[in-house]
């Protein structure tokens, strides 16, 4: 025992045993009886509240019976043989704790419901659950180690987002997530946080196998695998965590040798894990945590199938969907997958980024070239680094010669076709500033943190509006403001009652001809008379 830091073993169960207050010495069942730990103070391994108790079976300090429950399964899963199983029953009182010393005079600075639920309402968190924690206010207020909120604190995070505020203490103890947020918002972050701190707390564990990885990510395109694992290594720097990038357009050779030398996290695009996983001996069986960014993208594609595939694959994880926009098809195949999923929502729904200002300009598609050439040449709209979307890989090369032969400003193309050596340069030369313009197909568009770009021209508008949020959310990071500026013409008509819409309720600016079109009015008049329909029957 620690001077006076451990009590006698459960305690509270023999000081009710002779007639104290049983509500203020019981065993707390459930972390949200808890209160916050002081400074000081141990904090529980799985939620963070104030660590009352020691748990018997592996020294770490626990909350509640809850948070030890979680905590034994997630050892379990993780590290022991397969021939045992996990924890099935709620351990009672007399098998679970040592008791903390108590401080009477201590009154918990826990949010009241009312304070929680008008701190979400600020904030524009709705959440659908039970059970889901309170909002952090800082990353220390989280239970993950100290090297990890130095690091967190070295990459340049001040204080969370809402989208981290809510996402990270749920993803630390154990819930499966579904969320939503605006792009730019900092969901990276909101399941790295967690992914490190369990793969740092576990990785060193004597009972461990050091060759199985204990999570995954995975997500539409090379470039955003390779930006999740360099902020992977970034928030992991100095402490025991191994990653592997497995990605198409690198030799499978050495990414297989990477995994079987041994590591914490796989960050991966659903092929060639699919690949790997058919050619190739590789357990997952150990992965805890797995994570589909861009679910929407993930499940509504040519991924479907293949993400289903590594799912069934794994032993029941823990798993974190996040996407900016999530339609309700998606919603119920999370639901189907993981039938205790908590939904997560920050901001509004499926909407553009409000940082982001949307400039719509009517534009014939034989003039968009020379109108594209004029805001280059212009010092009052260019202003790079810039990303023009456009619809096709042969477009985006044919149109980034243009730009260089037509105004002088250096630009490349990247899209799916060019190698993955090509594509790094490309992406390099760009972020660095070497290139002031990238002229990018939908590659670009899902989740890429694109830092310093406050400006994107959508040249060719996507094929559906939820592409278009994507695209448009590249102008900003973090809240901070940038400017989309959009062509649209006749082509576009089947977009343009949604696009309204998406204008109207951003408050934007909209081209006469597009609210004049005879598509709007079409689409006006229809809506109104199936309402009329529908309020007289």
């Amino acid at each position: 025992m620690e001077n006076g830091s451990k009590g006698n073993h459960c305690e509270s169960s023999t000081t009710a045993a002779n007639g104290t207050d049983d509500a203020e010495n019981d065993v707390k069942e459930r972390c949200c009886d808890q209160r916050e730990a002081l400074p000081g103070e141990p904090r529980c391994v799985v939620c963070g509240r104030y660590g009352e108790y020691i748990c018997d079976e592996t020294d770490d300090d626990i909350c509640s019976l809850e948070c030890k429950r979680i905590l034994l399964v997630r050892v379990a899963k993780a590290h022991l043989p397969a021939s045992l199983p996990p924890p099935t029953r709620l351990p009672t009182t007399d098998e679970c704790f040592y008791v903390r010393e108590r401080n009477d005079n201590f009154e918990s600075p826990s949010m009241t419901t009312d304070q929680t639920a008008l701190l979400r309402l600020k904030l524009e968190i709705s959440v659908k659950g039970p059970f889901i924690p309170v909002p952090i206010l800082s990353f220390a207020s989280c239970n993950v180690p100290q090297k990890l909120l130095q690091n967190i604190e070295a990459a340049g995070y001040e204080m969370p987002t809402p989208v981290q505020m809510q996402a990270i203490p749920a993803a630390l103890i154990g819930q499966s997530l579904l969320v939503s947020a605006e792009t730019g918002s900092g969901k990276t972050a909101s399941y790295l946080v967690p992914i490190v701190s369990y793969c740092a707390k576990f990785s060193h564990q004597q009972f461990s196998n050091p060759k199985k990885p204990l999570a995954m990510v995975l997500t539409p395109t090379r470039e955003l695998c390779i930006q999740v694992e360099e902020q992977a290594k970034l928030l992991g720097r100095g402490l025991p965590i191994k990653t592997a990038l497995v990605v198409g357009g690198d030799a499978m050779a050495r990414q297989l040798h990477r995994i079987q030398e041994g590591v914490a996290l796989i960050v991966g695009t659903p092929g060639r894990l699919i690949d790997l996983l058919t050619k190739h001996d590789i357990e997952l069986d150990s992965i805890s945590i797995l994570v589909l960014d861009e679910v929407d993208c993930m499940l509504q594609r040519g991924f479907h199938e293949q993400v289903l595939q590594i799912f069934r694959a794994l032993s029941h994880p823990q798993v974190l969907m996040y996407s900016a926009t999530i339609p309700k098809e998606v919603e119920k195949i999370a639901r189907l997958m993981v039938k205790d999923i908590n939904i997560v929502s920050v901001g509004r729904p499926n909407k553009p980024n409000r940082a982001v200002k949307q400039l719509v300009i009517w534009v014939e598609s034989k003039q968009k070239k020379q109108k594209l050439f004029d805001i280059l040449m212009s010092k009052q709209h260019f202003r790079p680094p810039l990303v023009v979307f456009v619809g096709s890989r042969l477009g985006a090369d044919l149109l980034s010669d243009a730009i260089l032969v037509s105004t002088g400003v250096k630009a490349l193309s990247i899209h799916g076709e060019k190698s993955m050596k090509e594509r790094r340069e490309t992406f390099k030369s760009f972020l660095v500033g070497e290139v002031p313009v990238i002229v990018a197909t939908g590659l670009l568009g899902r989740g890429v943190d694109l830092l310093g770009v406050r400006q994107v021209i959508v040249f060719d508008m996507p094929n559906s509006i939820k592409e278009y949020v994507h695209h448009i959310g590249r102008a900003s990071r973090l809240g901070e403001e940038g400017t989309a500026i959009v062509f649209v013409s006749e082509e576009d008509k089947k977009l343009f009652p949604e696009l309204v819409e998406i204008l109207r309720s951003s408050g934007s600016v909209i081209p006469r001809e597009l609210t004049n079109s005879r598509y709007m009015v079409n689409s006006s008049s229809a809506a109104g008379s199936y309402k009329k329909r529908k309020q007289y029957f």
